[in-house]
């Protein structure tokens, strides 16, 4: 059995940070999106596993290499544009060949990883089994329709959806997708749509089954998404503190990197701090995820993502629900506005009145 993670895609809900960064490679937790995907294909016993990459995949390529790091091999497949999830498995169909296989979006995180998934995929041959999550906005996802545990029909983002079971982003497949893929049309949005192959497999008499996830699951197309998932994520910290901590309360579960310094500040966790962090004088409330070489002065900050380079200096009210880009600065200039909501692109300056 092989692996199929999909990274291609202009993440366009998450500018201006996609605009200089994949999206797959923006952090929950410190820790790049498109990692947990690897990592829970690895957990499930898949060691070969493909990687569909588009006009970030040189960044892909280089921020995950060969793949040996994760105890895996990656087999790097370009998709020359974005044209549908189906599409994205018909210019895979050289890498997996006739082999079973698990599609897993590179934006997507699942708490429960997929084993149990894989495990019943293996022990009931179907020649398809999706990951479905009950959702509370269907219409933003494709949509299953259920007979017991066998999916009857699907329907892409429908306006009225008939059930609140959402396609998760996690998918298993036998070789017969690729002839299903091959007797679709593209859709109004010019997309090879994966709904649309299944559901010709499944007007076709094959075998498609359902898996309900157990736990959290998010999509991190969105800002708010993002902030979620980073939440549900440092919930499942634990402290570990290797940097140093001067006359400062640190409460709760908190990580501090190496290198990284707290001085006359209050640090309430869940807080993931990176390596080589300063914070000086300022509050970081829970939820809160900082990157390497950040800066954090006289500035109070929750709830929020801060990616590796950014400086927030002298900022009295609490900047929250926040995503920064690497390199951003935050500061203050004169008047002083209650609260601020941020989200801004790498290396953008903001200058706070």
């Amino acid at each position: 059995m092989k692996g199929l993670i999909l990274s291609g895609g202009t993440g366009s809900r998450l500018r201006p940070i996609t605009y200089t960064r994949a999206k797959q490679l923006v952090p929950v937790g410190n820790v790049p999106i498109i990692h947990f995907g690897i990592k829970a294909i690895r957990d499930a016993g898949i060691t070969d596993i493909g990687i569909v990459v588009g006009d970030t995949g040189e960044e892909i390529m280089q921020a995950l290499e060969d793949g040996s790091r994760f105890g895996v091999k990656f087999t790097y497949i370009h998709q020359e544009k974005p044209l549908g999830l189906a599409h994205a498995v018909k210019v895979s169909e050289e890498f997996l060949g006739d082999e079973s296989f698990v599609m897993y979006l590179g934006d997507n995180l699942i708490l429960s990883g997929i084993k149990s998934l894989v495990q019943e995929f293996s022990d009931k041959n179907p020649d398809a089994l999706l990951l479905l999550s009950r959702v509370k906005d269907p219409q933003r996802f494709g949509v299953a329709e259920l007979s017991g545990n066998r999916i009857v029909s699907l329907e892409e983002k429908p306006q009225h959806p008939k059930s609140d079971l959402a396609l998760v982003g996690v998918y298993m497949f036998n070789h017969r997708i690729f002839n299903a893929i091959d007797n679709i049309k593209p859709s109004k949005r010019n997309e090879l749509e994966i709904t649309d192959a299944i559901q010709y497999l499944i007007d076709h008499k094959s075998s498609v089954l359902s898996h309900i996830v157990s736990g959290w699951w998010k999509d991190t197309g969105k800002l708010q998404d993002m902030l979620e998932a980073n939440r549900m994520y440092l919930d499942t910290i634990k402290t570990s503190i290797e940097g140093e901590i001067i006359n400062s309360k640190i409460e709760h579960r908190v990580v501090l990197g190496s290198g990284s310094t707290v001085k006359g500040s209050t640090v309430r966790g869940p807080v993931v701090i990176g390596k080589n962090t300063s914070i000086i004088d300022s509050f970081i409330g829970p939820f809160t995820s900082l990157g390497d070489n950040v800066s954090i002065i006289n500035s109070e900050i929750e709830n929020s993502i801060v990616m590796e380079q950014c400086r927030i200096t002298d900022i009295e009210t609490s900047i929250t629900d926040s995503l920064l880009g690497k390199g951003a600065e935050v500061r203050k200039t004169s008047d002083k506005p209650r609260r601020h909501r941020l989200m801004i692109g790498e290396l953008s300056s903001i200058e706070i009145i």
